[in-house]
């Protein structure tokens, strides 16, 4: 406070002197400009009338008879005479007479012959006065002529304007002005616009001084030699006038600023010290200290006091809970990810060659418990979890990671993983009863032993993860430890994943064709998309690998949109009477952007709806039923016909077809590979062609690779077959040609 105060007081007092600098010194610029002004008019005035007693003396003797006599005559002696009389009469300095012809008498002693030259052309052309400068000094100049009658020379008077002269003249100025006569090149650039008629005034500086001068036009009697009156003042000789003032002023602020810093001293120290205190007691909170203030006066300072013991107080309350939530999960209580990690690293410190086990699960069925009971159900029903994860693993580190998704470490533990891992899957198979429901859940395990299995956090996270994964593949219910391979494959798998996301832009997808035979028509009636991957490193990729993939990572969606969009383009320049058959995937089924891809695409193609066909399968009534017919219903009133597929395996169901009118079901292939083995099989494909006429279905059998096949399908009513008995799948430019040789087969036959 001191400090500021002083600086405040300090920098009032400097704008203060500089304020009142400044206005001394426009002042007495302001001052020296008017005085200037006035002795440059007062010069002029002056010259005027010196210019009219030159001009007159010099009309006296012009016109006295006797002179005009001799000069008629050329007496010289009488010519020089009268001169000289005249010149001692008058005071004037020098009195010289020039002829007609150029020639001079008189006071010729200062002129060279060059100066004479320039008097005789300036009276030739009829200047008779004006300042001129002979030698080193400047004159002023007035000339009468003598005519007797004819002109026959001039009579010349001049006074000298030397430095002394000019001094006279500046006497009678109240302040000290320093005049001269100069010529005009002799001047600072910035005093030279003077030449053109203006008086001119400009600051400059010779030396340490600061100077003002200014430049007033004088009649000039040789044009070409002009002259300038030049008056010069030292404002730095001003401004010391002022000095004493100036001096006072700064002593008065100096003794100003010692009061006032004392002053602010003296207030400042019973205001900073409980200040400083507070400052030290926040520096000591912000260390991690727990400090209170003392209080000792009831003023707004000790107010602030008691309000900082309370917001420190209810700081550390809040800091207490920031660090509970920022390591524990809000809805079990348990440790998170974070503290996992933390935790996971101190074991790996301590626990030297024995290490421990981590134990990564997640939850069966998790999703329908949402779904059917709310999420309030499955909230309570993971704080269950957590208590019997807690319950089945006393000794171990229970963190929730987020979801359905829980972690174990058990110290000492490696020996007894397996154990520990039946243990874990038994507890939760068991029912749960959760808020009056009764809740048959169950779980997979992944486990990763430390330190085989990684050597810091995140690698045993990720190995534990992989065994998970794999332990759900294999089947729900279980547990698995972690092997080098999987990593290996979650590698592999990972770098399809990446191909797959260029696969589309590059163009490295391709939809190949197989035709659809129908026999009763006994021709090719569509044609089924089937998607190819034609990689440029890895060479063509089978659909059983990279359809799982695009169906778990989502990009299922815009490949699907792409085969839907190409599928149609290709089918519109085919025969109006073949169509189309496009599989839908069924994460690409329950996207809601189906139907508006499946317009865009007869849209932009012109195909008619009617000939694309959309094959479906089974899975998706497992589900949700309603929302499966639903979307059914919808891309009916497209006008596009839906086929269910692989007709016959997993979840059939003759409610299906009772709720919704497929266009066509699908035998699928494993009953064709059984009918020459099986005679059941046979009564397979007569009870599903039976039942498809019955409801009004067509039938078409997939697989058919013989002859033998074809005729007991044909026997049994299907009415199409599609197979490599017939062709393989093709791509879109050999469609024309074997549709071309088909029809030459049909007429040959």
């Amino acid at each position: 406070m001191t400090l500021l105060y002083g600086a405040l007081f300090v920098a009032v007092m400097g704008v203060s002197l500089y304020a009142t600098r400044n206005a001394i010194e426009s002042y007495a610029d302001s001052a020296v400009r008017q005085e200037m002004t006035a002795g440059s008019a007062l010069f002029a005035r002056m010259a005027k009338l010196q210019f009219r007693q030159l001009d007159q003396s010099a009309a006296v003797l012009a016109s006295d008879f006797g002179f005009r006599t001799a000069v008629g005559t050329n007496d010289a002696p009488t010519i020089a005479s009268a001169l000289d009389s005249l010149k001692r009469r008058f005071g004037i300095d020098h009195a010289l007479f020039v002829s007609i012809d150029g020639s001079l008498a008189g006071d010729t002693d200062e002129l060279t012959g060059s100066e004479s030259d320039q008097l005789y052309d300036a009276l030739d052309s009829g200047r008779l006065q004006g300042i001129v400068g002979w030698g080193t000094h400047s004159h002023m100049v007035a000339a009468s002529p003598v005519r007797a009658p004819m002109l026959t020379g001039w009579v010349v008077f001049s006074k000298n304007m030397g430095t002394a002269e000019l001094q006279q003249l500046a006497q009678l100025s109240t302040v000290d002005l320093h005049p001269k006569l100069l010529p005009i090149a002799a001047l600072p650039a910035s005093l030279r616009a003077a030449k053109s008629g203006e008086i001119t005034t400009r600051e400059w500086k010779r030396g340490s001084e600061d100077m003002l001068a200014q430049a007033r036009p004088v009649e000039n009697l040789v044009p070409s030699s002009p002259q300038m009156l030049v008056l010069e003042y030292s404002l730095t000789d001003a401004m010391g006038a002022y000095s004493p003032i100036l001096t006072a002023l700064l002593a008065f602020g100096l003794v100003g600023t010692i009061l006032a810093l004392w002053g602010a001293y003296a207030m400042s120290r019973n205001v900073a010290r409980p200040i400083i205190a507070l400052e030290m007691a926040a520096r000591k909170v912000s260390s991690g200290e727990h400090v209170e203030v003392k209080i000792e006066t009831r003023d707004e300072i000790g107010r602030l006091a008691r309000s900082f013991n309370r917001m420190v107080n209810a700081v550390e309350t809040r800091e207490r809970q920031i660090a509970h939530m920022a390591f524990h999960d809000d809805l079990t209580g348990l440790a998170n990810r974070t503290l996992l990690r933390e935790q996971i690293a101190v074991f790996l410190q301590r626990a030297g060659k024995d290490g421990f086990a981590l134990f990564c699960l997640d939850l069966d069925n998790f999703k329908a418990v949402n779904d059917t009971l709310g999420h309030p159900m499955g909230d309570a029903l993971l704080c269950e979890v957590a208590s019997r994860l807690a319950q089945a693993c006393p000794t171990g580190f229970v963190a929730r990671l987020g979801g359905d998704e829980f972690a174990i470490v058990v110290e000492d533990g490696a020996a007894s993983a397996d154990q520990i891992g039946r243990a874990i899957v038994n507890a939760l198979t068991q029912p749960f009863h959760v808020n009056g429901h009764r809740i048959v859940s169950g779980t997979s395990v992944g486990i990763a032993l430390a330190p085989q299995d990684g050597a810091d956090a995140t690698t045993l996270l990720k190995n534990a993860d992989l065994a998970l994964y794999r332990a759900k593949q294999d089947g729900k219910g279980s547990h698995r430890f972690f092997e080098a391979a999987m990593d290996a494959e979650a590698q592999a798998r990972r770098a399809m994943e990446t191909d797959l996301h260029d696969a589309l832009r590059n163009g490295e997808l391709e939809l190949h064709f197989q035709p659809l035979f129908g026999l009763s028509q006994n021709r090719v009636t569509a044609f089924e998309a089937l998607l190819r991957w034609n990689h440029p490193v890895r060479g063509t990729v089978s659909p059983l690998q990279f359809i799982p993939l695009a169906e778990e990572t989502g990009l299922i969606i815009p490949i699907g949109e792409w085969v839907i969009h190409e599928a149609c383009r290709v089918a519109s320049s085919w025969p109006e009477h073949i169509r189309v058959a496009v599989n839908v995937s069924p994460v690409q089924f329950r996207s809601s952007t189906l139907n508006a891809i499946v317009l865009q695409g007869l849209a932009r193609s012109g195909l008619e709806p009617q000939r694309l066909e959309l094959e479906i399968t089974e899975s998706l009534f497992i589900d949700n039923v309603e929302a499966t017919l639903a979307s059914l219903h919808s891309l009916r009133s497209l006008g596009v016909r839906v086929a269910l597929d692989d007709f016959g395996t997993g979840y059939s169901s003759l409610s299906y077809l009772r709720s919704f009118p497929f266009d066509k079901l699908k035998i699928d292939r494993s009953f064709i590979v059984d009918l020459l083995a099986h005679e059941g099989a046979t009564a397979i494909i007569r009870a599903i062609t039976t039942l498809a006429d019955a409801l009004g279905m067509e039938t078409t059998a997939e697989g058919v690779e013989n002859s033998d096949q074809l005729d007991i399908l044909r026997a049994e009513g299907c009415g199409q077959i599609q197979g490599y008995l017939f062709s393989r799948p093709i791509p879109a430019k050999d469609v024309d040609a074997l549709l071309q040789k088909l029809d030459r087969d049909r007429l040959a036959a």
